[in-house]
């Protein structure tokens, strides 16, 4: 048997949310600190910028996470990398190889909890189903959890243009029933949500956070001609076209991946390869 202390009745810590298994926990301060960081620190916590964790309750249950975001587990609770052969391996790494996620996400089921380790990005909970039956489209390093059940499929665009979109060719879209946490660098209160019903919805730049799976993305020119996008200043924009939901960023942060537990790229340009460089050039010419 094991007893918690200090951990849900912690003066410290803030319950924000909770949706199923999966329960965000705030740091109202941080003040494990050195002389070096007391300042950075201090000012942080002015902004209101907290340290948050996902604390997963098993009943039962099982939840995929993040490959190395774990930090503790309590309880009769046993982990599989949910791989079953060398080919669902190789297939693992190519998806991972074209997105921001882990090529294995290890799978932890049973009786107990599971707790993720701190992020300063804020923790999005969101029930899959509710986006319809072709799932929940995600922003390249966005997957933090979910439930066992949910299936992960790889989006490709239908357009080479979505390459200077901002998204890349390809993303992670979440299909099934049950709750998803996605760490996002907006919080939930902040982010525009936009309804789509056989309409038709163009971003300047990369803003949406998420998408239904049912809307299809391309990216295209802001006007008719290629002449009036360079007058008008926009140039591409990417355009959502269909029956759907998107969450948009009204701001972007300096930084996009400071402090989060998606796996980090050395390059930027890594997972596009040098095709994308290549194709740079040219990305007025495209469609």
């Amino acid at each position: 048997m094991i007893t918690m202390r200090n951990v849900l009745d912690n003066a410290n810590i803030v319950q924000k949310e909770q949706m199923g298994c999966f329960m965000v926990l705030e740091h109202k301060s941080d003040r494990s600190v050195t002389p070096k960081t007391a300042m950075k620190e201090y000012f942080m916590g002015k902004m209101g910028f907290a340290k948050r964790q996902l604390l997963c309750e098993l009943n039962g249950n099982a939840v995929k996470i993040q490959a190395g975001a774990m930090q503790w587990i309590s309880g009769a609770v046993e982990s599989t990398t949910g791989i079953t052969g060398a080919g669902q391996l190789a297939k693992n790494w190519l998806k991972a190889a074209v997105t921001k996620e882990s090529a294995v996400k290890p799978l932890y089921k049973g009786n107990g909890c599971v707790m993720l380790e701190p992020s300063y990005h804020y923790i999005l909970l969101e029930d899959v189903a509710s986006w319809g039956r072709d799932g929940i489209v995600l922003t390249d390093g966005m997957f933090l959890a979910c439930d066992a059940g949910i299936q992960e499929k790889i989006i490709m665009r239908k357009n080479l243009s979505s390459v200077f979109g901002g998204k890349g060719l390809f993303n992670l879209s979440l299909i099934g029933e049950g709750v998803c946490a996605l760490e996002s660098f907006v919080p939930r209160e902040e982010l525009f949500e936009f309804t789509l019903e056989n309409d038709v919805m163009k971003i300047d730049g990369n803003m949406a956070v998420c998408w239904s799976g049912s809307l299809d993305f391309t990216v295209e020119r802001s006007s008719k001609t290629l002449l009036g996008s360079l007058v008008n200043g926009e140039g591409l924009v990417n355009v959502y076209r269909g029956t759907g939901k998107i969450l948009m960023a009204p701001t972007l942060p300096g930084t996009l991946d400071e402090g989060s537990n998606a796996p980090k790229a050395e390059d930027a340009e890594a997972s596009k390869g040098i095709g994308a460089k290549l194709l740079k050039g040219v990305s007025e010419l495209v469609d």
